[in-house]
C-alpha cells in the first residue's frame, strides 16, 4: 500500500508539473520577449522625439546624442542609426553581429530610427525565466514527494502495527493495545480487533484451565496408583503378585502416555501457547512453593534470575518443567540448589539452570537419564522424561549440562526486539471505537 500511495501521488505530482510547467516556461519566455521588445520600441520613440525636437529647434544632430538610446544598466545593449530626412546617418552603440532583432520608428519629421539588438542578449533573458521555472518545477516536485512519503507512512504505519497486533494476536498475545491512528477506518478495525482479542483471551483461558485441571486430575491418581503398584511389587514375594503388578503399572504408565499425547495435541490444534513471560516470576513462584520443604531437610534454594529477564514460554509447562528440576534436586542432590538464567548466543535465547551440591549423576545413568522408566530406583523415571517433552512443545529443550554436581540447563527462546510491544505497537491507551459523526 505505501509503493502504491507514493506512485500515485508522484504520478499526480508529476502530471501536474508536465501541464503546468511547460505552459508556463513557453509563455514565460514569450512575455520577456514581448517585454524587451516593448522596451526597445519605447526606446526608438525616445530617441524620434529628441530628433524632432532639435530639428525644431535648429539643434545639430550628432551621433553623441544617441548614446543614451544605446542602453542604460540593466539594458539589453543597442546599435542605434538614425537617418535624417536630408539623408545624412548617424549611429551610435557597438554594430551587433551575427543574428539580431530590431525596431524601425519614423518621427514627425520624417527622420528613420533602427535599433538593433543581438538576438542572443533577448534569448538569454528568455532562458532565465525558463530555469526559474524549472526551479520551481523541481522545488515542487520534491515537496510532492515529501509530501507522498508523509502520507504514506501516517496511511501504512498503523497497518503496520495492526498488521503486528495481529501477528501477536495468532501467536497468543491475544491483548494487542494500539494507539488510535486517526484514520477512522483503521480505527475500526483496530477496534474490532481488540474485541475479537479479548473474546479468544476468554476462551483461550478456558482452554488452559480446563487442560491444567484435566493434567492436575489425571496425574495425581495416576501417580499415587504407579507408586502404590511399584510399593506391592518390592513388598510381596508372591511372583504371580508381583507379575500382575508389573503388567498393571505398565497399563499405567501407557495411559500416562496417552494424557502426556492428548494434552499436547491440544496445546498443538490451538496453534501454540507460548507468550511472553517475565522469568522472574515463574522462579520466584517455585522458590515459594519448594522453600519449606526445603527449610525441613535443612537446605535452600537461591534465585540468580535477572529481574528484566523475559522468554517465550507456556507460564504452566515452564512451571512444572521447574517444579520437577526442582523436585529431583531435592530427592538426590544435596546442599543449597541454585536456580540462575543467563543469555547466551546472538539469537538473545536465555538459559535456565538448575544446580546443587550433590553427588552428580552416576556415568551409566548420564546417557539415558532423560528416557522413560529410567531412575536411579527413588522415582517413577517419568519425571525428567515429561519435563524434556514440554520443554521440547515451547521450542525449548532440556539437557544435563554437567553431571558432577549435577546442573540441568533449560534453553528457552528469548523475546526478540522486534516483538517487544515498545517496539512493534508502541504502548498507549486502549483502542477504542471512534464516535462517527456521519450517519
Amino acid at each position: 500500500m505505501r509503493r502504491r500511495v507514493l506512485q500515485a501521488t508522484i504520478a499526480a505530482v508529476t502530471v501536474a508539473v508536465v501541464l503546468l510547467g511547460f505552459p508556463l516556461a513557453f509563455l514565460g519566455a514569450q512575455l520577456v520577449r514581448e517585454n524587451e521588445m516593448q522596451a526597445l520600441k519605447a526606446r526608438a520613440d525616445s530617441v524620434a522625439r529628441s530628433v524632432d525636437f532639435r530639428m525644431q529647434q535648429n539643434i545639430v544632430l550628432t551621433d553623441r546624442m544617441l548614446e543614451n538610446a544605446t542602453g542604460g544598466p540593466g539594458d539589453i545593449p543597442a546599435s542605434v542609426t538614425v537617418q535624417a530626412p536630408d539623408g545624412e546617418i548617424y549611429q551610435a552603440g557597438d554594430h551587433v553581429q551575427g543574428r539580431s532583432l530590431s525596431v524601425t520608428v519614423t518621427s514627425q519629421a520624417g527622420a528613420v530610427v533602427n535599433l538593433y539588438v543581438s538576438w542572443w542578449d533577448v534569448f538569454w533573458l528568455s532562458a532565465r525565466v525558463i530555469a526559474l521555472v524549472v526551479a520551481a518545477a523541481v522545488v515542487a516536485f520534491a515537496a510532492g514527494i515529501a509530501m507522498a512519503i508523509w502520507q504514506a507512512n501516517r496511511l501504512t504505519a498503523p497497518l503496520v502495527y495492526l498488521a503486528a497486533s495481529a501477528e501477536q494476536l495468532g501467536a497468543g498475545q491475544v491483548r494487542p493495545r494500539l494507539e488510535p491512528s486517526g484514520v477512522e477506518e483503521i480505527d475500526l478495525v483496530a477496534a474490532e480487533l481488540a474485541r475479537s482479542a479479548d473474546r479468544m483471551a476468554a476462551r483461550l483461558a478456558a482452554e488452559r484451565q480446563f487442560a491444567s485441571d484435566a493434567s492436575h486430575q489425571l496425574r495425581t491418581p495416576l501417580t499415587a496408583l504407579t507408586m502404590r503398584l511399584e510399593e506391592i511389587m518390592l513388598a510381596t514375594d508372591d511372583a504371580a503378585v508381583s507379575e500382575e503388578a508389573r503388567i498393571s503399572l505398565e497399563q499405567v504408565e501407557r495411559l500416562v502416555r496417552v494424557v502426556d499425547d492428548l494434552l499436547a495435541s491440544s496445546r498443538r490444534a490451538q496453534g501454540g501457547t507460548t507468550e511472553a513471560i517475565m522469568l522472574v516470576d515463574v522462579v520466584r513462584q517455585q522458590e515459594e512453593e519448594w522453600q519449606p520443604t526445603f527449610d525441613v531437610v535443612g537446605r535452600h534454594i537461591r534465585v540468580e534470575v535477572d529481574p528484566a529477564t523475559q522468554v517465550l514460554a507456556t507460564p504452566g509447562a515452564l512451571a512444572q518443567v521447574l517444579a520437577t528440576l526442582i523436585e529431583n534436586s531435592l530427592k538426590h542432590g544435596a546442599g543449597t540448589t541454585t536456580v540462575r538464567a543467563r543469555t547466551g548466543g546472538p539469537s538473545g535465547a536465555v538459559v535456565v539452570e538448575v544446580a546443587d551440591e550433590g553427588a552428580g549423576v552416576p556415568d551409566d545413568l548420564a546417557p539415558r537419564i532423560f528416557e522413560r522408566e529410567v531412575t536411579s530406583g527413588r522415582g517413577t523415571g517419568l519425571g525428567l522424561a515429561l519435563a524434556r517433552d514440554l520443554a521440547s512443545a515451547d521450542g525449548g529443550r532440556l539437557e544435563l549440562a554437567q553431571r558432577r554436581p549435577a546442573v540441568f540447563a533449560l534453553f528457552l527462546s528469548g523475546v526478540p526486539s522486534s516483538m517487544r510491544p515498545d517496539v512493534v505497537v508502541p504502548m498507549g491507551t486502549v483502542v477504542t471505537r471512534p464516535d462517527r459523526r456521519r450517519r
